[in-house]
């Protein structure tokens, strides 16, 4: 089975892989001369790379993220199977494949056009590819004699230079360069809040390895609405107050603002060097008006972190829909529509986590659907499952934002292990592993979780977990006092009773 991937970034090349440990045959069609995708930029960053021998920190800054994906790819032998400098054209049923459904794929490749003929198709070009800048939404911007842009445009601190910079809306786009830039001033304008986590959470761990376990993902899932405001209310703000700040959502809105990962904007607010704003109400030549302010702040640039339009410029409207800006796709991965599912949408999701796992375990999935080993649900079950997702909508910028894209990253990476059969059972373990079963409840839950059983399963999935906190703190632990040691394990202990009580109330499967 031949199967195109479109694009060699994280998922691009996730999708390589898991094809290829089925026994498909993969054909990846990436525009550029290198993988990555965008991985791959070239900001210039203060700071020193790490030296071979040194072990990689625990959050790593793009180079040496894009050298664990060279590392990957030639590991896997993933290379051999793409097609570089090759854009692709357009992507169509063939006509007379009504059965089969076979797709006709047309690239490009220094101006000669070829077509390939593929059973199967994965698109893994992402959702930052066109910039969305709703100009209507923003009164007086067609009189603004500064300089302004989307910030995908954003390439080197240099254009600020001593230049007053209104960033709009954009809490992730901002930690990107507020710490690289020497302008004069910033002002961040937002109309809902955010909340802010800092990287080092409790007791100085990473917040991934804090927050994104199976207890704490039980709790966010099971709590009601108002007790779940005021525990993130009471968790985000132990940092510092996000009200003093000028960061605290609004109430009503809270859902859905996913919490924004930054450890410098506090710092910046507290000496200066940022100022939170309300919307914009409106441009002036030279400046801008916000709401709520009577005052006219003076500004020479504007850059607009109004996210991005999901699209796809190869494909037929109708074989993906976008409604709202958003693809309708059943676990954000399959059209709803099609007659056999021969066509996959991978990392087309904002999960609160890492990306990459989420990607893979897509991958592993839709691969195994390709080849027949996995079965979909019926037409109208998927796509009453998209509807009632699409319910969730609030208005933003003009824009329809809706939560089509986020969902639990933990609940997610379950979904689709179920289908596949890789979800580990934590009830299980409790009986033959209880250590193990200890850890992957109450500790992170790394992707080595769902390599325990079922297709892909791996021999040192066990120990990886056992062991993971090892790795995180090496990088950190450079010097060691006497006596130190992991207080994870007796947490472990500590907790074991909670553990048998939840196992017996949920259920886990």
């Amino acid at each position: 089975m031949r199967v195109a991937v479109v694009g060699a970034g994280v998922s691009g090349l996730a999708a390589i892989k898991c094809c290829l440990d089925e026994g498909l045959e993969p054909i990846c069609f990436e525009q550029s001369q290198d993988i990555g995708g965008l991985w791959r930029y070239t900001v210039s960053r203060r700071g020193r790379p790490c030296a071979p021998q040194v072990p990689a920190p625990v959050f790593l800054p793009n180079a040496l993220f894009l050298d664990y994906l060279r590392r990957y790819a030639e590991h896997f032998n993933l290379r051999e199977h793409i097609r570089f400098g090759t854009t692709v054209v357009s992507i169509r049923k063939l006509p007379d494949s009504a059965i089969t459904e076979q797709w006709s794929v047309v690239t490009e490749t220094g101006g000669k056009q070829t077509s390939h003929i593929c059973d199967a198709v994965m698109v893994c070009s992402g959702n930052f590819s066109e910039p969305s800048l709703p100009l209507q939404s923003f009164p007086g911007i067609e009189r603004f004699r500064g300089q302004y842009f989307h910030s995908q445009q954003y390439k080197h601190p240099d254009v600020f230079q001593g230049k007053r910079v209104l960033v709009v809306a954009g809490f992730l786009s901002v930690s990107c360069f507020t710490s690289t830039t020497s302008s004069q001033e910033v002002t961040i304008s937002t109309t809902r809040g955010a909340w802010l986590l800092s990287r080092v959470f409790e007791h100085g761990y990473p917040w991934d390895m804090i927050l994104n376990t199976r207890f704490m993902s039980l709790i966010k899932t099971n709590l009601p609405a108002p007790l779940s405001w005021w525990l993130i209310n009471y968790k985000v703000n132990q940092r510092f107050n996000h009200e003093n700040y000028g960061l605290q959502p609004e109430k009503r809105c809270f859902l859905v603002r996913e919490p924004i990962l930054n450890d410098d904007l506090p710092s910046y607010i507290l000496t200066g060097r940022i100022t939170i704003k309300p919307g914009v109400k409106e441009f002036k030549d030279n400046s801008v008006l916000f709401h709520n302010c009577p005052e006219e702040e003076p500004i020479d640039i504007v850059v607009f972190c109004t996210g991005y339009i999901v699209s796809f410029p190869f494909l037929e409207e109708s074989m993906v829909r976008v409604e709202n800006k958003h693809a309708s796709l059943y676990k954000y991965v399959f059209p709803t529509h099609l007659q056999k599912p021969t066509l996959a949408v991978l990392g087309l999701i904002k999960p609160f986590g890492a990306i990459m796992p989420v990607a893979e375990m897509q991958a592993r999935w839709v691969s195994r659907v390709f080849k027949g080993l996995c079965q979909l649900p019926p037409q109208s079950v998927m796509e009453k499952e998209v509807n009632e997702k699409k319910k969730n909508q609030v208005q933003w910028f003009g824009l329809t934002f809706d939560e089509v894209l986020k969902t639990e990253w933990l609940v997610y990476l379950d979904t689709l292990a179920s289908f596949i059969g890789a979800k580990p059972s934590v009830l299980g373990l409790l009986f033959t592993d209880p250590w193990l079963a200890l850890t992957i409840f109450f500790g992170p839950c790394s992707p080595y979780q769902f390599r325990l059983r079922g297709p892909g399963r791996w021999e040192g999935a066990r120990q990886a977990i056992l062991t993971q906190w090892d790795r995180v703190l090496k990088p950190m632990r450079t010097r060691v006092p006497a006596g130190s040691s992991s207080p994870f394990p007796s947490l472990l202990i500590v907790m074991a009773f909670l553990l048998l009580l939840a196992a017996v109330i949920f259920g886990f499967q």
